[in-house]
Formats: C-alpha cells, structure tokens, sequence
C-alpha cells in the first residue's frame, strides 16, 4: 500500500512539472509571438530559459555569454533575445540577478569606434546597464585586436578574462545561458 502511494506521488510530482514546462513553453511561444522574433522556442538559450521558468525557488542569477561573430546580425539580436529573456525571468523573479559577458568577436560591435554603426546595440547595452545588468567585455580578446578597456563606453565593464569572468558568476550560483 505504502508503495502504491509513493509511486502515485512520483506520478503526480513529474506530472506536475511536465505541465509546468509545456505551460512555460507556451508562454514563451506567446510572448515571442506578440512582443518579436527574440525568442525562438527552438533555441537552445530559450528552452533553457523555460527550464528555469519551471523552477520554484529564485535562482542565484543568469549570466548571458556571448561568443558570436562580428557580423551585423549576432550582437543585435542576442541583445534583444537577452533584454526579451531578462522580462520572462524578471516576471517570475523579480530578484534574480543578471549580467552579460561578451567575449567573441561581437564585443568589437561595442567600440566607441562603432557607436554609431551599431547604435541600436549600444542602446540595448545602455538599457540593460541602466537596468542593473553588467555588459563585460574580455580585454584580454580585445588586445589581441589592440584595443583597450579605454576603447569601449563607461557602460561597459572591461574584465581580463571573458571566460573567467563567467566562471565567477557560476561561482556565485549563477546559471549560465549561452546565447545563440
């Protein structure tokens, strides 16, 4: 008999949460349809952000990382995934805590060279900054460029290593997220 209950329990416990993730995924799916493309329920960044969705307690924080290219398209709209991303999180938690650590080839996006070729992600940067969102760069991956932590806007954090940077906010309990 004791059995038969404790199977029952397990059956409604995974139930419950497998309800809880579909009814996540589809919030997900609705806020992407009414708010933008930034949110692909097929990305692996936006099925982990579900996965967190489902969690009861507040999670110590996310740290975005991202590793992309220089292309126009990568940093822009990793920006807008993350900025979309942070209002789910923020909307179940208001607490959690979240930062962002450039360290591909996008970061170069984030010149003050390039301010106004890639306006529209400074912008997003300033929001989430404004936001209490840190945006690091990896120095160490811009000198190999000659560029400096002088080089980037006062809204950038310059840290001596992207992946070490991250490794200290998992460090902390933060979930990292890569952003695809």
């Amino acid at each position: 008999m004791h059995q038969i209950q404790q199977i029952r329990t397990t059956f409604l416990s995974t139930l419950f949460l497998s309800i809880f993730f579909i009814l996540s995924l589809l919030a997900l799916m609705v806020f992407t349809a009414t708010n933008s493309h930034a949110i692909d329920p097929k990305d692996q960044d936006s099925i982990e952000i579900a996965k967190i969705l489902t969690q009861k307690d507040v999670p110590d924080g996310v740290v975005f990382e991202l590793i992309g290219s220089e292309n126009n398209n990568y940093l822009p709209n990793a920006l807008e995934k993350i900025e979309a991303h942070k209002k789910l999180l923020q909307a179940k938690f208001p607490k959690i805590e979240i930062a962002v650590v450039s360290h591909g080839a996008e970061q170069f996006n984030l010149t003050k060279k390039n301010a106004n070729e890639s306006k529209q992600s400074h912008q997003r940067v300033q929001r989430l900054v404004a936001a209490d969102v840190p945006v690091h760069i990896c120095e160490t991956h811009a000198s190999w460029r000659g560029v400096t932590p002088e080089d980037f806007p006062e809204y950038i954090t310059p840290s001596p290593q992207g992946p070490s940077q991250i490794r200290q906010y998992q460090e902390l309990g933060y979930i990292l997220i890569v952003v695809e």
